[in-house]
């Protein structure tokens, strides 16, 4: 399927984009309004750089990038998109007014087009693996150049762009840079047709995740208040439906060994708020919902993260992590944010979208893959029990993130390279 074919595919789902938007509109207050972003209809200035950052953890791993390029060049003008509330939430927290924030439209001919038309970027930034082909086509057409950064690619992913590569090969052939996170993802994206002399190894962004000193406060002033400074505090964060059963056994079983213990669940989105509510309150266990400003009690059980922007405060307020999107057949996501605050990790067996970032934890002692909720149980009970234990995953963890930076200065270099052409 061609690009021509593509677009006309996408305008006889048009309608089918319309339900799923009033579905999720349904779910969630946080996808209500603001449709005409969707479709680029949102009146737009001119800027010099325009960055897509997907979701929250892409928007959080484009972060320091983006504020470092504020530093380095004042002047520039910048407009940030994503496409979900949560990397919305991030952009407008991080920065303010200082940019121009907007939805990314669908990647409908006519949307993209006027949108493109529209602000007129010289330079774009696309985070990761968000490629769109009519985006990429109607940038070209206004002569920007356009770099794809922190650049990851499965497998799997791989051989989905193969499988279509007369609609992916022309649109990859047309990104004037790519910053791979690893160098498997560099073999990869050659291999699917980009030059080679367009790809740099530059490691992945995550492993430079800032977190400030207010947001370190935040989280003790957090646990204090919750008066879990003496009880066993795990976070179940980014999960879906499809694992909330399990999450809730584990700490079914985790409370019959420590009847104290408390478990901050962080659904992934919004609209799954509610659903993970009822299941709590199904499984017999005391809830406290974080939106509502209820007070955790000393018998509160299960605090259930059901706010905006708030997972780092909470990973920082526990003692362990699990990280979801992973018991299920989802991809998983990113590991590095408790790492980073020196939480032993678990994930389930499926964490493809982050292959090595998983690995390197795991070989150093600073993750655990659990398949169940019994194996999830024994390992938060085996470093509650074992100190020694726990500061060795709680160091591996931290140490693998520290590691690993660098990342930023090597593609801020390629980024430099691009903006200044």
């Amino acid at each position: 399927m061609n690009r021509s074919l593509y677009s006309i595919v996408l305008y006889l789902i048009t309608p089918l984009l319309l339900v799923y938007l009033a579905v999720r509109a349904f779910k969630s207050k946080d996808y209500r309004g603001r449709w005409n972003e969707r479709f680029g209809l949102k009146s737009l200035k001119h800027t010099d750089l325009l960055v897509h950052s997907v979701s929250m953890g892409e928007t959080l791993a484009a972060i320091p990038l983006i504020k470092q390029l504020q530093q380095q060049h004042p002047h520039l003008s910048i407009t940030i998109t994503t496409t979900s509330p949560t990397g919305s939430a991030e952009v407008v927290r991080a920065f303010g007014t200082s940019v121009q924030h907007c939805y990314l439209p669908f990647d409908l001919a006519w949307c993209a087009r006027r949108f493109v038309k529209q602000i007129a970027p010289k330079c774009c930034i696309i985070m990761e693996t968000e490629l769109w082909p009519n985006l990429i086509h109607y940038l070209k057409q206004v002569d920007a150049k356009v770099l794809l950064a922190n650049a990851r690619l499965s497998q799997k992913s791989a051989n989905s762009y193969q499988k279509h590569q007369i609609l992916t090969r022309p649109m990859l052939k047309l990104l004037d840079g790519i910053a791979a996170q690893s160098q498997q993802a560099a073999e990869r994206f050659i291999g699917l047709g980009v030059a080679p002399e367009r790809v740099t190894v530059c490691g992945s962004l995550k492993f430079d995740i800032s977190i400030d000193e207010q947001r370190i406060n935040t989280a003790k002033a957090l646990r204090l208040q919750w008066l879990a400074t003496d009880k066993p505090v795990w976070v179940a964060g980014s999960v879906h439906p499809g694992e909330f059963d399990a999450l809730i056994a584990a700490h079914r079983q985790l409370l019959a060994k420590y009847p104290n213990a408390l478990m901050i669940m962080v659904p992934r989105h919004p609209e799954q708020f509610d659903v993970a509510a009822q299941a709590i309150k199904s499984a017999g266990l005391a809830l406290t919902r974080r939106s509502n400003g209820e007070p955790v009690l000393v018998d509160t059980q299960v605090v259930l993260g059901d706010t905006m922007g708030e997972l780092l405060t909470f990973y920082g307020a526990a003692d362990q992590a699990f990280v979801g999107g992973s018991l299920i057949v989802h991809g998983g996501h990113n590991p590095l944010e408790p790492a980073a605050m020196g939480l032993p990790v678990m994930m389930g067996p499926n964490y493809r979208d982050f292959v090595e970032i998983t690995g390197l934890l795991e070989s150093a002692g600073g993750l655990q893959v659990v398949d169940s909720a019994q194996a999830l149980t024994q390992n938060l009970i085996r470093l509650f029990e074992d100190e020694g234990a726990y500061k060795q995953a709680s160091t591996a963890a931290k140490s693998v993130v520290e590691q690993n930076r660098g990342s930023l200065a090597k593609q801020l270099a390629v980024v430099e390279s691009y903006i200044q052409r």
